[in-house]
């Protein structure tokens, strides 16, 4: 019998690095300002007058690691203090968005959202829709380059407005002038537990008034009281992170049982939008455990809710979506099927229109297809 893709693992039957990043993926939450390469930073620092604490690229990121991994959201956010204060510029950003799609693509994401916050960077002389503008223009330069080198990968935007913040209304009327020009969606970001979506239901009630779809982060930092805002004042369609909503299910011998929330989380598909490296860093699965092994991950995907796979932050948490894929696999021992489930499942959560959504199932089912075929 010939050895297939599947068969070649690390010799404990894990998956290859090889064959998880060879894999067709969909990247749903990232964050451009938390995506840097560390040596761009470095780049960039000087001509924003940041001070870095190391120009060392490698000695950077992992600065960024040991500043990320404290277990607390609030700190973990302290660090885009150095990554948004490098941006304040349309050059800046078309270049970070350019780098951007390149290593979505080097890590085999066909299609990938990424989402970031303008209020945090439009500042002087840039404003709000000249920065949309520049990281549309490094989105669609990177996809080009990609494409000139035999692959593709395509990105599209979901602009943020930061929680804690008054400018909900303005981030979501950016959105709307630009939802024709590489914008798909709209999200709250920021620090979670003491600023509820609800603070800011004139903005998704404008969003939900044009059609403009959103996801809100929730269950994150807060608990199910945060989620439910999300559902029902923010009129989420996807759950950013929303790994506490495990808080309303319950493991037993004949198999997870499901509070209110999550029954309602599951029944209408709400996908979420789990960043499985990210929550341990962040702390946001702390009552479960430290380690991957502990991570609700498994239990919210037998109780039949829409899981995805993402990285949130790959500079701040050092990972990629193949290194967050291998820490699964290795923890819950996953195969290939698994795998295919989730980017099936995130495809179909895309803010994208439903053929396109299909055209992207129907390449990651092919690609999974040649994995277990060893093509």
């Amino acid at each position: 019998m010939s050895e297939t893709a599947a068969d070649r693992g690390t010799g404990t039957g894990q998956l290859s690095t090889e064959v998880l990043r060879a894999l067709p993926k969909i990247s749903l939450h990232d964050h451009l300002d938390g995506a840097l390469r560390p040596q761009t930073v470095v780049d960039l620092a000087p001509g924003a007058g940041v001070e870095l604490p190391t120009t060392d690229p490698v000695e950077l990121g992992a600065w960024f690691l040991a500043q990320s991994t404290t277990g607390s959201l609030v700190d973990y956010l302290r660090s885009f203090d150095i990554t948004t204060a490098v941006l304040h510029t349309a050059e800046n950003l078309e270049r970070v968005a350019r780098e951007y799609v390149l290593d979505l693509a080097a890590d085999g994401v066909v299609h990938g959202e990424v989402r970031w916050a303008p209020e945090l960077v439009a500042t002087g002389d840039l404003d709000l829709d000249t920065a949309v503008e520049a990281v549309q223009a490094g989105l669609r330069a990177g996809a080009e380059e990609v494409r000139a080198a035999g692959g593709s990968t395509t990105v599209t935007q979901l602009l943020c407005a930061m929680r804690q913040g008054t400018r909900s209304v303005e981030v979501a009327e950016l959105a709307l002038r630009h939802r024709d020009r590489g914008v798909v969606g709209f999200d709250v970001a920021g620090p979670e537990a003491g600023f509820p979506p609800s603070a800011h239901r004139e903005a998704f009630e404008l969003l939900a008034a044009h059609h403009l779809p959103v996801t809100v982060h929730a269950g994150e930092a807060d608990d199910l009281a945060s989620i439910d805002s999300a559902l029902l004042d923010g009129r989420a369609l996807r759950l950013g992170h929303g790994v506490r909503l495990a808080l309303d299910v319950t493991d037993s011998p004949r198999g997870p049982v499901l509070g209110p929330t999550a029954t309602w989380v599951r029944d209408r598909g709400t996908a979420l939008e789990t960043s499985p490296t990210s929550n341990l860093h962040t702390g946001a699965v702390a009552a479960w455990g430290t380690s991957m092994a502990e991570h609700p991950f498994d239990l919210l995907r037998r109780a039949g809710l829409a899981v995805t796979v993402n990285t949130d932050n790959r500079l701040m948490s050092a990972t990629t979506l193949t290194d967050d894929l291998a820490a699964l696999v290795t923890a819950f021992g996953y195969g290939l099927a698994e795998l295919e489930a989730f980017q099936v499942t995130a495809a179909r959560a895309l803010f994208a229109p439903l053929p396109e959504r299909e055209a992207l199932v129907a390449r990651v089912r092919e690609g999974f297809a040649a994995a277990r075929d060893g093509r």
